[in-house]
């Protein structure tokens, strides 16, 4: 019989050259966020034409914006810390459950309060989801590439936008906004297919928790990922909950208190950039199309700045690489603001803000995923992304209200940029050895 293997070196087993399923995992997760992209940037590529069929104001508009980040907080904060209760894989299945239903259903909404409603169920989902990849991510991956999985994981979300971005452009001339929706919900419905049929638990949570039929799932697991079985799992820790107390232990409360600040203005500007930039186009004179391929560009940065933060760390770390890449956003920003541009000019320049802001903010994950440690990681990861989408709600509504009051488009960018200071400064302090 294979002898029983203690903790560190079931540990260790991650810690090996990564096998095909564990880049396999890590795919999936990538697949998943840009579902996620998709889902949430729907409904900025069709502002524009709800504003035009239903005569909404730019206040109003922002409301949709923000009922889709409400419900992503409470899903951050309510679902998220389940995953570290029921697992990984039971979460994925109950928050695609939820982004299926809700996407689907404001494909047939009549009214703007019901699409309002629903835009907050699939925020739940969503919610519930994106911190679990993070935590799936870096649990199937080893410590030399666990910054880069999670990092590229995160450089999904911009590659489902701009998927979103051509799809809308061709489908909402021809079917209307409402098929932009339905399409989404397909495309979550058949990824609640695959995570039904594919996704194991992880490792770290089997080992960890020891639910029903544990040693026969970690087994079944360890041959996936080419490993021998063990005879027995290691002793269960003692633990039955994850309170919410723990992450402000004393280990791990001074980087609770500086991710959460700097998640939170972070996010303020990401999401109000992200809402609005196609708007804006818009109303700058650009034609439809032309205007959604700006929200295109705003992703196309955000995946480049993703991958080669990820590609970077390695050699400089992910502290500095976030401060580095905030401060440059900044600088970008303000120059937004103020130039008289072209429609060349202003395409190359919300590509720089696309890459420097999303991808200098992706670098989060991998510092929460670090942080903490598996028992509490998909709670920590939640807690602090929920804390933060009180950012991505406020910065949306509080963009469409200053616009509405007359504020030039030079004050608002000022206004907004320097949330991103906030943050880089915040992510260059997290006190953890994890990141040394």
């Amino acid at each position: 019989m294979t002898p029983t293997l203690p903790p560190t070196d079931l540990k260790s087993l991650i810690d090996r050259p990564m096998s095909s399923f564990q880049v396999l995992i890590v795919a999936i997760c990538f697949i998943l966020n840009m579902n996620d992209g998709i889902d949430v940037l729907v409904v900025s590529f069709t502002g524009p034409e709800l504003v035009r069929e239903w005569g909404l104001s730019k206040s109003e508009l922002g409301y949709v914006f923000s009922a889709g980040l409400a419900g992503m907080t409470a899903g951050c904060l309510l679902l998220a810390p389940f995953g570290d209760r029921l697992g990984r894989r039971t979460l994925f299945i109950i928050s695609l459950s939820l982004i299926t239903s809700g996407m689907v259903l404001s494909s047939l909404v009549t009214a703007y309060g019901q699409l309002l409603a629903f835009r907050v169920v699939t925020g739940l989902g969503i919610g519930g989801i994106l911190p679990t990849l993070a935590a799936v991510a870096a649990e199937f991956s080893n410590n030399k590439r666990r910054d880069f999985s999670v990092g590229l994981v995160q450089a999904g979300w911009p590659i489902g936008a701009i998927l979103a971005g051509y799809f809308t452009i061709w489908a909402i001339p021809q079917f209307g906004w409402q098929s932009a929706y339905l399409a989404a919900g397909a495309l979550s419905g058949l990824m609640l297919l695959c995570i039904g049929l594919f996704m194991p638990e992880s490792l770290a949570f089997l080992t960890e928790r020891q639910p029903k039929n544990a040693l026969h799932r970690t087994n079944a697991l360890l041959a996936r990922m080419g490993h021998a079985p063990i005879e027995a799992l290691p002793p269960a820790p003692a633990h039955t909950t994850v309170p919410v107390s723990e992450l402000f232990a004393p280990a791990f409360r001074a980087a609770t208190f500086r991710l959460w600040t700097g998640i939170f203005f972070g996010f303020m500007t990401l999401y109000t950039l992200m809402s609005w930039v196609p708007t804006l186009a818009k109303d700058a004179g650009m034609p439809f199309d032309l205007a959604t391929y700006i929200g295109t560009a705003l992703n196309v940065g955000a995946f480049g700045g993703s991958f080669a933060l990820g590609a970077l760390v390695v050699r400089f770390g992910l502290r500095r690489l976030i401060l580095t890449f905030m401060v440059t956003a900044f600088c970008i920003m303000l120059l937004y603001g103020n130039l008289t541009m072209g429609y060349g000019l202003m395409f190359g320049m919300t590509f720089l803000i696309g890459f420097f802001v999303q991808g200098g903010f992706n670098g989060f994950y991998p510092v929460l995923a670090r942080v903490y440690p598996a028992s509490i990681r998909t709670t920590g990861v939640g807690m602090a992304v929920g804390v933060g989408r009180l950012g991505a709600i406020l910065g949306p509504a509080l963009f469409g209200a200053l616009s509405d009051a007359g504020l030039g488009k030079a004050t608002l960018f000022f206004l907004f940029s320097l949330p991103l200071l906030v943050a880089g400064v915040m992510a260059f302090t997290v006190p953890s050895k994890e990141l040394r």
